[in-house]
């Protein structure tokens, strides 16, 4: 496995940003970012990156883009080639652009998903080192980016032609499942490093209000996930997954829904990618045990 990319960052667009600040600090656990130099944007992150979420004005409730961080000039080099080679339009990012994105180099083009990818090099380390009080034992974020996005797509095989093809990502594994009467839930998950999946993939029968079903962040103390469900049960936010352990990554979490309505995954001790990757195999199931639901949104 080429180790070229990592998930560099995810934009957030609702109607007004603050809505989000007591979710992500008080109940996440992240810490803001740098400054934005946009009217209304705020940034939150959790490493020692600048920002990691980007958290912007706008109507969309939903996520704006996603930011994939090259490892070095040639990984940047090598995806854009083969988003050239593969007739993709691309878009050179501005001035403007890379100072709000604080990064040297950028490109941008639309996934089959409906969400712009941004690919980025040289995303910009704070000045102050990451600390959480929240999150004392902090984040696994190095070598394997800031965490994962889920995204839900009626594109579902042009989509996975792009993850695969062009930005080079390779699949670990999918699930196939019965969820209800008439309805069958089939989930894809990418690797692009170590971590089991940056990307996954839901097919949506048909459009759905928001692309963006959960972004998950990585503890790297388990009981730093007890604390952030204690923290998420002492609200009214909807727990539409208590605590549980999933069955294809081994990770150890629980789902809150954000006020936005987009899940936030917080876990720990998932298991990493190492090849050659023999286990692309299906799952029956989500979930070892647990992960049920606690309070479901109305």
């Amino acid at each position: 496995m080429r180790h070229d990319l990592e998930l560099g960052y995810l934009g957030i667009e609702v109607p007004d940003p603050t809505t989000l600040t007591s979710f992500l600090g008080e109940v996440i656990g992240l810490v803001p970012g740098a400054p934005a130099s946009v009217d209304g944007t705020t940034t939150w992150r959790n490493d020692d990156r600048a920002q990691r979420i980007i958290v912007q004005p706008g109507a969309a409730n939903d996520a704006a883009f996603v930011g994939f961080e090259a490892v070095d000039a040639p990984a940047f080099d090598r995806v854009t080639g083969r988003l050239r080679a593969a007739g993709r339009d691309l878009v050179e990012g501005s001035e403007v652009e890379l100072a709000a994105r604080r990064v040297r180099r950028l490109v941008r083009t639309m996934a089959p998903w409906g969400l712009p990818v941004e690919l980025v090099d040289g995303l910009e380390r704070s000045s102050v080192p990451f600390a959480s009080p929240l999150m004392p034992g902090g984040f696994l974020t190095e070598d394997v980016g800031f965490g994962h996005v889920v995204l839900a797509t009626t594109a579902f095989e042009e989509s996975h032609a792009f993850l695969v093809d062009d930005l080079g990502f390779g699949q670990s594994d999918w699930i196939e499942m019965h969820i209800a009467e008439g309805v069958e839930l089939e989930v894809r998950f990418y690797h692009c490093n170590a971590r089991h999946h940056t990307v996954a993939l839901a097919h949506a029968p048909f459009d759905l209000p928001q692309k963006l079903h959960h972004v998950m962040v990585e503890t790297t103390e388990s009981d730093d996930v007890g604390a952030a469900f204690d923290r998420a049960w002492a609200t009214d936010l909807a727990i539409p997954m208590g605590l549980g352990r999933h069955d294809n990554d081994r990770m150890f979490s629980f789902y809150v829904a954000s006020p936005a309505g987009f899940l936030v995954e917080v876990g720990n001790g998932a298991r990493t990618v190492s090849e050659p990757w023999t286990d692309n195999r299906l799952y029956a199931s989500t979930s070892v045990w647990g992960h049920q639901p606690m309070r479901v949104p109305s």
